[in-house]
């Protein structure tokens, strides 16, 4: 587990935890997504904070770090309720709840919304890091564009200088499914399993998509659609939204902020 440099001031600012949900909630504009859990305060804990620790999904070693830390809010993309979980506590979700309530501390979580936001969203931020001359709304889920349809200058990218930006940005080499020899002028990205959008792309014009998880039609799709699909993998696609949320918070608010890197190899 390796934290990033955490960004602490010098005299610790206190804020009142309502007043940071409520700008998180209208920065993100969760009222305008239907999600597959929900967004926002998930479990309550101290009424004040200084201190965020942002992470991509909930787990009790997450929980128990901050802890350590002594945040009084974690802030995270994965949370811990998802719609269609059997009713009640299991053993797992409970560890997980024990450790937040013993230390009390708020959890908050965003999913599609950061996903799809154009300053902080996972995807805006992967088509800068990738050097993207301009960027538009794409792939739709549950009704709301989450994704970003990238397009390079000029001529655009031979595949393998594309393939090593990604592994610049992502800090780990994707799975490519190569579509053919094209160049990639126009690059569609869809974070996290964003694979089924693979029809979306190629009718929007993309020479290729950049997503987390590949699913096992995808190698036929990508070849017989003419698109090149790469995967980065579920967990390095998505660290780049709630890190900038994170920094967000710093800046407007002044709180002590710690990314905590929790790799997946998904």
């Amino acid at each position: 587990m390796i934290d990033a440099k955490p960004s602490f001031q010098t005299v610790p600012v206190r804020t009142p935890i309502d007043l940071i949900l409520r700008d998180l909630d209208s920065f993100l504009a969760v009222g305008e997504f239907e999600d597959y859990g929900p967004n926002g305060l998930q479990v309550p804990g101290a009424q004040e904070v200084r201190r965020v620790v942002t992470a991509v999904s909930s787990q009790r070693v997450l929980f128990e770090r901050a802890a350590e830390l002594e945040a009084e809010l974690v802030l995270v993309h994965h949370g811990l309720f998802w719609n269609g979980q059997p009713p009640g506590l299991d053993p797992v979700l409970a560890e997980r709840l024990r450790v937040l309530l013993r230390h009390d501390i708020n959890l908050a979580a965003y999913h599609l919304p950061l996903d799809a936001h154009p300053e902080v969203g996972n995807n805006a931020l992967l088509a800068r890091a990738l050097g993207c001359a301009g960027d538009e709304p794409f792939g739709a889920v549950k009704g709301r564009a989450i994704g970003r349809l990238g397009r390079f200058a000029g001529d655009g990218l031979e595949l393998g200088e594309l393939v090593a930006r990604v592994t610049r940005a992502c800090g780990r080499e994707p799975l490519v499914l190569s579509g053919g020899e094209r160049r990639v002028r126009v690059l569609a990205i869809v974070s996290g399993g964003g694979a089924k959008t693979l029809p979306e792309a190629a009718a929007a014009g993309a020479d290729a998509l950049l997503t987390g998880e590949p699913t096992e039609p995808a190698m036929a799709e990508a070849r017989e659609r003419g698109v090149h699909l790469i995967a980065a993998g579920h967990y390095a696609t998505e660290t780049f939204g709630v890190r900038a949320l994170g920094e967000r918070l710093t800046q407007r608010f002044g709180l002590d902020h710690v990314f905590v890197d929790l790799p997946n190899p998904v």
